[in-house]
C-alpha cells in the first residue's frame, strides 16, 4: 500500500511533506519526510529521511532550500535516488561487468573460450554476487589460496583475466578503478620456440610447394616478417607500400598502427598472393581472406602443414615464427635489442632484452670471459 504525503504546515515549511510509518519511535509513529520543488518543468520528489535518522521539518525545509537556490543558479539538480542510481551503474557487479565484457569483447578474443573456462571454475566462485568497489586484498588473497594448487602460469592468467575485465569496467563507466594493485606471480614457463637449420629448410620446401598458395604465402610471410597471425589475417592492400617498401601493421596488440621494412623476399610473397586473390576472390580488400572474401577468423591447415613439414609437435606455427624471427636475429649479432623491438612492434625494448637476450651470443660470452678474468685475479 502506497504511503499518501501530507503537506507538513504548509504555512511555514513550504514544499515540506511527511507521511506516518508503521513502525513506532518515542512511543508514536515514526515519520518519513520528502520535498518537492520544480526544474523547469519537471516536479521533483526526494525522500529526505526518517525522524529516527535525526530528519526534521526544519531539516527537510533547509535542504530544499539548497536545492532551489541551486536551480536557481543554473545547476542540475540531483535526488538522492538519481545519485544512488547512478552510482549503481557505475559500480557493478563482477558478474555483471564480466558479462558485459564477454559480450562485447568475445568477438574479438582468440582465446575466448579459455577465458569463459577460467571465469567460471575460478573467477565465479569467489568474486561473483561483489560489487567492484567491494573487492579488497583480502578477497584477492582468498582468490589466489583457492589457486595454490594449480601452477604459476594458471594463477597468473586467471588474475590477469579478472584484471583484464575490471580495467574493461572501469575504462566503459560500469565500475570504479581498483583501489590497489595486483601483485602477480612470476611465470616462469614460456618457452622460446625456435626451428632447427633442418627444420627451417623444410618448412620452406613445404610452404613453397603447399597446395593452397594461401596458406604457403600466410606461413612465409609470418616467418619473414614475425607478424602476429591476428596482423596478417588484417592485412589489406592499402597497408602495402611497394614504392616506400613498407608494411603497414593495424593495431599491434590494441597500439596505434606501426610500419615495419618490406623485404624484397616479402615483396614476392605478397604480390603473389595479390594475384592468387584476385583470382578467387576479387572483390576482397584483404591480402589472406577467408571463407567467402571476409576478413580471415582462422587457419585450421597449419596443423596439418605442421605434420607434413616434420616440425616438432609442440612448435606453434604462427607464435612459434615468430619466436623464430626474433631468436634468429637476436643470435645472428648483427641487430641490437631496439631494432629486434621495432621489427617485432614491441612496446619498448625491456620486453625484448628480457625475452630475447640469452641468445645474443656475443654479449653473453664477452660477460662470461670478462666474468672469468675477474675471477681468477686478471
Amino acid at each position: 500500500m502506497v504511503k499518501k504525503k501530507i503537506r507538513y504546515h504548509p504555512n511555514k515549511w513550504t514544499g515540506v511533506y511527511v507521511y506516518e510509518l508503521d513502525e513506532l519511535y518515542r512511543d508514536k509513529r515514526d515519520l518519513c519526510f520528502y520535498i518537492n520543488f520544480r526544474q523547469g518543468r519537471r516536479l521533483i520528489w526526494e525522500k529526505i529521511g526518517k525522524l529516527s535518522e535525526g530528519y526534521s521539518a526544519p531539516v527537510a525545509a533547509e535542504i530544499r532550500a539548497k536545492r532551489v537556490k541551486n536551480i536557481r543558479h543554473g545547476e542540475e539538480i540531483k535526488t538522492q535516488k538519481e545519485i544512488r542510481q547512478e552510482k549503481q551503474q557505475r559500480d557493478k557487479s563482477f558478474q555483471e561487468v564480466a558479462a558485459d565484457y564477454f559480450e562485447i569483447k568475445g568477438a574479438s578474443l582468440k582465446g575466448i573460450v579459455t577465458d569463459r573456462n577460467r571465469y567460471e571454475k575460478h573467477l565465479a566462485p569467489v568474486l561473483n554476487g561483489l560489487h567492484i568497489s567491494e573487492i579488497t586484498p583480502q578477497v584477492v588473497e582468498e582468490l589466489q589460496k583457492r589457486l595454490n594448487e594449480h601452477k604459476p602460469a594458471t594463477v597468473w592468467n586467471v588474475l590477469e583475466l579478472m584484471r583484464r575485465i575490471i580495467n574493461f569496467g572501469y575504462k566503459t563507466n560500469r565500475c570504479p578503478e581498483l583501489a590497489f594493485r595486483i601483485d602477480m606471480p612470476v611465470k616462469d614457463n614460456e618457452v622460446i620456440e625456435y626451428l632447427t637449420i633442418e627444420e627451417v629448410q623444410s618448412f620452406l620446401e613445404t610452404a613453397r610447394r603447399w597446395p593452397a598458395r594461401d596458406v604457403g604465402n600466410m606461413l612465409l610471410l609470418a616467418f619473414f616478417t614475425g607478424m602476429r597471425r591476428g596482423e596478417i589475417f588484417k592485412l589489406e592492400d592499402g597497408d602495402v607500400d611497394f614504392d616506400m617498401k613498407l608494411l603497414r601493421i593495424r593495431g599491434p596488440k590494441g597500439k596505434k598502427s606501426m610500419s615495419i621494412g618490406l623485404s624484397v623476399l616479402s615483396e614476392e610473397i605478397i604480390r603473389e598472393e595479390m594475384a592468387w586473390r584476385n583470382e578467387k576472390y576479387p572483390e576482397s580488400p584483404y591480402l589472406f581472406p577467408g571463407r567467402n572474401g571476409q576478413i580471415r577468423k582462422d587457419c585450421s591447415a597449419v596443423d596439418r602443414f605442421k605434420k607434413e613439414a616434420g616440425l616438432p609437435p609442440k612448435f606453434r606455427p604462427f607464435h612459434g615464427l615468430r619466436h623464430h624471427f626474433a631468436v634468429t636475429l637476436a643470435n645472428s649479432g648483427k641487430f641490437s635489442m631496439n631494432i629486434i623491438a621495432d621489427m617485432l612492434t614491441h612496446k619498448n625494448a625491456d620486453f625484448t632484452r628480457k625475452k630475447y637476450a640469452q641468445f645474443l651470443p656475443e654479449t653473453l660470452t664477452a660477460a662470461s670471459n670478462a666474468a672469468a678474468d675477474i675471477l681468477v685475479g686478471k
